[in-house]
């Protein structure tokens, strides 16, 4: 049984001033603009394409290779209420090729995806005999379909360049894509990540479909799944930060909509709601320069204005319980602000003064070296929107939630009595 509860208001913060950068705006001798930190030692340049396509460069020599992340500003918080887990799917169709990549015979495999795709529409709307022989035709689509397709013909390209760590995630408002390249293969990687960018063919969707709900059958039985879900929801009672999860549910995994995960693609996947980040063995004038060859040329949009979600104040503790064959734990939580903002730099500084890697934290010393619990710690999580502070303890056999959970108090009057040292 896992238990935690959600406290009346923010506990008292620090009020120490965030320490301020000071950038500068330079121009390279191509006459690209850039944003740096003065005093930067990683020597982190920011430029911002024409279109608005943010190209974040470091230099980093210790090896011949570039780490590259490919950010989209959106997430599951942007999926619609009737579609949900349409990001992250949305995710995982990103590497299933274009018209020219992944295909055998685009003309022929473009209109049986189509018919896909109008099938998967109509569903919703019929009964539950009529949908079955709907799924039983849009299995016998799909497998023609997958005649013209070559799978994993983007994992073979980029493998190719010798890339590694090539995956990505989706969160709630965000979506990244990674790969780490050879700083020689540069522009072969901007071309194949420009042309899979550049369209969206919803290609083998019946059989990466049935791969996403067994990853969400597999979180039914995922403890710190279920617990987070139970903690978000309670902690975000209008906000979609609890609202709707990422791996979306089973009713709308069951009958997705093709257009609706297309429409996503079209409005939140543009230039200026996207980065380039590249961190390794690179020129930055050569760089930038490709990037802009290869990127420049997507489109600016106009992104939707998005209606703001806001929480009432937390007037009482709200308690949810979660069950699970695993060993019973407490988590405790505080709604706390969004990343960027001073209040949650100065949760993370609280974070990390009770738990700093097990070692010189005020839970390690106090709780988890003498071994009062079976193991306790905290952490700070920041959204977009939101955040919260999470204390989290395993009581021991026969020591009781409210016994563990005081453990934990003391720490944070620990801090509060002590906030002279720290700069309060």
């Amino acid at each position: 049984m896992k238990k935690f509860f959600i406290s009346v208001s923010l506990f008292c913060m620090l009020s120490a001033m965030a320490q301020k950068f000071e950038t500068q705006k330079l121009t390279d001798a191509q006459g690209y603009t850039y944003e740096t930190v003065k005093n930067d030692q990683a020597g982190v340049r920011v430029y911002t394409l024409k279109n608005g396509l943010k190209v974040y460069l470091a230099k980093n020599e210790d090896a011949p290779r570039i780490q590259t992340y490919i950010p989209v500003r959106t997430g599951s918080n942007n999926d619609p209420s009737d579609n949900t887990g349409l990001a992250h799917y949305l995710e995982h169709m990103v590497f299933k090729g274009t018209s020219h990549l992944g295909t055998q015979d685009w003309a022929k495999e473009k209109a049986l995806l189509q018919q896909i795709s109008d099938l998967y529409s109509s569903i919703k709307q019929k009964k539950i005999q009529e949908k079955e022989r709907t799924l039983q035709k849009i299995d016998e689509v799909s497998q023609e379909a997958s005649k013209y397709a070559i799978a994993n013909e983007y994992d073979k390209a980029i493998s190719s360049l010798g890339a590694t760590g090539t995956n990505a995630h989706t969160w709630l408002d965000e979506t990244v894509y990674k790969n780490n390249i050879p700083s020689n293969e540069l522009e072969k990687w901007l071309r194949v990540e420009k042309e899979r960018f550049s369209e969206l063919v919803l290609r083998l969707f019946h059989t990466e479909l049935e791969a996403v709900y067994e990853e969400y059958n597999r979180a039914q039985d995922n403890d710190g799944r279920l617990v987070n879900y139970a903690l978000m929801e309670a902690l975000f009672p209008k906000h979609p930060n609890g609202q709707q999860t990422t791996i979306g549910t089973s009713e709308h995994l069951k009958s997705p909509s093709m257009v609706a995960i297309h429409k996503y693609f079209d409005t939140y996947y543009v230039p200026n709601n996207m980065a380039v980040v590249l961190v390794g063995d690179l020129d930055y004038d050569k760089t930038i320069k490709l990037v802009d060859q290869y990127f420049g040329g997507f489109k600016y949009k106009e992104l939707p204005m998005k209606k703001m979600v806001t929480e009432d104040p937390m007037t009482g503790i709200v308690s949810r319980t979660v069950k699970s064959p695993s060993t019973p734990r407490m988590t405790i939580a505080w709604r706390t602000d969004s990343y960027g903002t001073q209040e949650a730099r100065l949760a993370d500084v609280v974070a990390e003064i009770l738990s700093n890697r097990g070692d010189a934290g005020l839970i390690d010393l106090n709780i988890n070296q003498k071994q009062k619990t079976l193991g306790a710690g905290a952490y700070e999580s920041p959204f977009k929107m939101y955040g919260s502070f999470s204390l989290v303890v395993t009581p021991k056999e026969g020591q009781s939630f409210d016994e563990a959970k005081k453990l934990l108090m003391d720490q944070i009057d620990l801090v509060k009595k002590d906030n002279s040292r720290i700069g309060c």
